[in-house]
Formats: C-alpha cells, sequence, structure tokens
C-alpha cells in the first residue's frame, strides 16, 4: 500500500473518531419527579432516603419538619419531599402536597398496635385527599428484618388496601436497610408508574 493510501485511511479513521465525539451529543436528560414522603416518626423513612443516597448512616437524623433529597436513578431523578412524622407536624402534611407527582408512604411493621393504627389513619386519609388521591403511591413496608413485623398480607388486610384503594396506582413493598436491592426495586417501580402516569397525560 502506498504512503498516499495510508496516510488516507489514517485520516478517515480520525474523522469518524471525531465524528463519534463530537456528534454524539450529551446524553438525554433523566426526567425528574417531584414526590412527597410520610409516615409516622420512627418508621424510618429517612434512613431509608439516606441508603438510597449512599449517605454514612452515623449522620442520619430523624426529620423534624421537612428535608428535601434529590435521590438519583438510572433512569429519572426523584426529588423527595420527606416530612416529619410526629404529632404535632402531622396535622400540616397537607400544606406540603401541593405539586407532588407521587407519594411515598413509609410505615413501620414491627410497630405497636396504637402506632399501626395510628398510621393506617394517616395513609386512609392521604390516599383520599384531593392533591393525593390520583398519584402513584409506594407504600413501604419497613423493619421487616425485626422479628415482630407483619407479613405483607397482614398489612394489606389489616389496612384494607384492597378496597380503599382500587383503581388507584399503588404498590405495597416488604423492605428494610439490610436488603438495598429490594428498596431499589421497589422506587423502580414507583418510576415505572410515574412514567406511565406521563404517557397518559400525553396522550389526552
Amino acid at each position: 500500500m502506498s504512503d498516499l493510501r495510508i496516510t488516507e485511511a489514517f485520516l478517515y479513521m480520525d474523522y469518524l473518531c471525531f465524528r463519534a465525539l463530537c456528534c454524539k451529543g450529551p446524553p438525554p436528560a433523566r426526567p425528574e419527579y417531584d414526590l412527597v414522603c410520610i409516615g409516622l416518626t420512627g418508621s424510618g423513612k429517612t434512613s431509608l432516603l439516606s441508603k438510597l443516597c449512599s449517605e454514612s448512616p452515623e449522620t442520619v437524623v430523624s426529620t423534624t419538619g421537612f428535608s428535601i433529597k434529590a435521590v438519583p436513578f438510572q433512569n429519572a431523578i426523584l426529588n423527595v419531599k420527606e416530612l416529619g412524622g410526629a404529632d404535632n407536624i402531622r396535622k400540616y402534611w397537607s400544606r406540603y402536597y401541593q405539586g407532588s407527582q407521587g407519594v411515598i408512604f413509609v410505615l413501620d411493621s414491627a410497630s405497636s398496635e396504637d402506632d399501626l393504627e395510628t398510621a393506617r389513619n394517616e395513609l386512609h386519609s392521604a390516599l383520599q385527599h384531593p392533591q393525593l388521591c390520583t398519584l402513584p403511591f409506594l407504600i413501604l413496608a419497613n423493619h421487616q428484618d425485626k422479628p415482630a413485623a407483619r407479613s405483607v398480607q397482614e398489612i394489606k388486610k389489616y389496612f384494607e388496601l384492597e378496597p380503599l384503594a382500587r383503581g388507584k396506582r399503588w404498590i405495597l413493598q416488604p423492605c428494610s436497610l439490610d436488603d438495598v436491592d429490594v428498596l431499589k426495586e421497589s422506587f423502580s417501580q414507583l418510576i415505572n408508574l410515574l412514567e406511565e402516569k406521563d404517557h397518559e397525560a400525553m396522550r389526552m
């Protein structure tokens, strides 16, 4: 092969490399969704969100008012507004619902009967709230690693989810801090529901 042919071949390869690098363009932006995260104090909301953000457990402090975390996933970014779950805070939850596109409700599956009853009442209230009732819900039955944890079927029956949430988009998932893969899968399912709702809105 002549020197001219070799030079042309190298120039063409350089052109292909340049085109691959410069014409590919930036990757498409991930969609962002604004979510509200609610649940009683001690249910584990802060710890679960911190786990998803790969934050050190030593830095976790229970939320007393509200906090916002951007939780990144491969196909979306979830901007989660976590609301404190104390008695004197829960009555103000509804003030922070506006603009939400989805709901995360965290309950302590190993809690006392009284706390479980309170959690049920709060979830019922949220599912029927005008600003939340049409949104996708992710209900996390946390602390499944504890001996006193109720099963998903027990929680579904006790919380009367089948009749109450009929026709709504909702997911009930068991979880614990020990199994981050299950936690991530739960949020991936929620993202799928959010995307489905987006697509339906675009078709209307």
